[in-house]
Formats: C-alpha cells, sequence, structure tokens
C-alpha cells in the first residue's frame, strides 16, 4: 500500500493525473507557479522522488526526463481508503460511519460502483423495504 502523498506530491501528481500524457518538470512548474512561488529543482527533485518511489515513470527526451502516472487517481485513493479501513478495530462500524459522511450523490456513485463489481445485486428500488424476500413474500 502506498503512503500518503505530501502536500506537494499531492499538487504535481494531479496535474500528472489532470493532464493524462507524459510531462516535463518545466511545464509541472509553470503550472504550479501560476499559485505559489517555488524553483525549477524543488519540483525536479519532487518528481524525482516520486519516481523513485513508484508512482511515475519517466523515459528521456532530449536533456530533459518526461514523466507519466503508473495508475490513476481513483487507484491512489481506493487504495487509501482499503488501508484505512484495513486497519480498524471494527470495519463494519467503520464503514458504517464512513456512508454516514456520504453525500447523496456519492451514495449514489457508491451503489452504482456496487452494481458494477457485484452485478446480481438488485437495484435500490428493487429491494423489499422491511427485508422481506420478494419473490417468496417472506
Amino acid at each position: 500500500m502506498p503512503r500518503q502523498l505530501g502536500e506537494l506530491e499531492d499538487a504535481v501528481m494531479t496535474r500528472v493525473w489532470q493532464w493524462n500524457r507524459p510531462v516535463t518538470v518545466r511545464e509541472v512548474l509553470e503550472d504550479l507557479q501560476k499559485e505559489r512561488s517555488i524553483a525549477y529543482t524543488t519540483v525536479m527533485t519532487v518528481m524525482d522522488n516520486l519516481h523513485q518511489k513508484g508512482w511515475v515513470r519517466r523515459e528521456v527526451e532530449g536533456r530533459a526526463y518526461r514523466y507519466t502516472a503508473v495508475s490513476t487517481r481513483a487507484a491512489y485513493s481506493a487504495a487509501l481508503m482499503n488501508e484505512a479501513w484495513s486497519h480498524s478495530d471494527n470495519p463494519a462500524a467503520a464503514l458504517v460511519a464512513f456512508f454516514g459522511m456520504m453525500s447523496a450523490e456519492q451514495r449514489e456513485a457508491l451503489s452504482d460502483a456496487m452494481r458494477i463489481v457485484s452485478p446480481e445485486l438488485p437495484e435500490a428500488g428493487d429491494r423489499p423495504a422491511d427485508g422481506a424476500d420478494a419473490e417468496s413474500g417472506r
């Protein structure tokens, strides 16, 4: 499980994920400089660290590297959620608390995701409200 990205690592990876193409240190630097004062060498070091940690791969192009994300932001988020959940002493309670924090849109996205990974699950509107078996009427 990857550890959570630091603030600057996350800012860099956000750009790599959003742009979804090989990027140079210069491109990331110029975009980061719209929000903060930052040196080229700082961004270069962060991107090198991300490469060493396995977050990005890089290929030489001329005198520079082009960096590409190894996985998606969704995969990173899922790994963080799984890691947090797996360390709970009461996983069911942790899930109930987590679901309770979700907005209606997030709960709908969860339902959609559950139908994708478990297509045999009934639609929310198809389930009997009292928990009775829909086919037997019990």
